[in-house]
């Protein structure tokens, strides 16, 4: 088993508790979250997908169960994951956010947002470094802190 255990553990739906000991601090989704990110002036990013989301798998295991991930992310960001067969409501508004701004959707759903849920940029699978002219989600999280 994984040395880290985040707030997921606490959570009844299979998708979160499979990202449970990913290094990220993962919170789901709830005020504390948003109470964090507001005192500590960070933006939160906000991953959305499903238990037998094929892309949502690769994502985790590139970028969510990776240290060096975590720690771009623990530091410079308040993390939020949600199950969208457990909160379809959430996962509506923000994947028409990314419809709007990308021009396509799909899951992972990745999305920043103000500490008062105002989306900032969105997107779905990111690779961890540039590869096959997508940017990378380690470059991304490096530039969206430096804004």
């Amino acid at each position: 088993m994984s040395q880290h255990t985040n707030r997921l553990i606490h959570e009844t739906s299979p998708y979160l508790l499979q990202h449970a000991h990913n290094p990220v601090d993962w919170y789901p989704w709830g005020e504390e979250a948003f109470a964090k990110a507001k005192a500590e002036d960070k933006p939160v990013f906000l991953s959305i997908g499903y238990s037998t989301c094929h892309w949502c798998h690769v994502m985790e295991r590139e970028s969510f169960e990776d240290t060096e991930v975590a720690q771009v992310l623990n530091a410079q960001f308040v993390s939020i994951k949600v199950d969208r067969e457990e909160r379809p409501d959430i996962d509506h508004i923000y994947m028409a956010v990314c419809q709007a701004m990308t021009g396509h959707g799909g899951w992972p759903l990745s999305v920043f947002l103000t500490a008062d849920k105002k989306p900032f940029y969105a997107g779905t699978y990111f690779p961890k470094k540039h590869s096959m002219g997508m940017f990378g989600f380690l470059d991304l999280l490096k530039r969206i802190d430096e804004l």
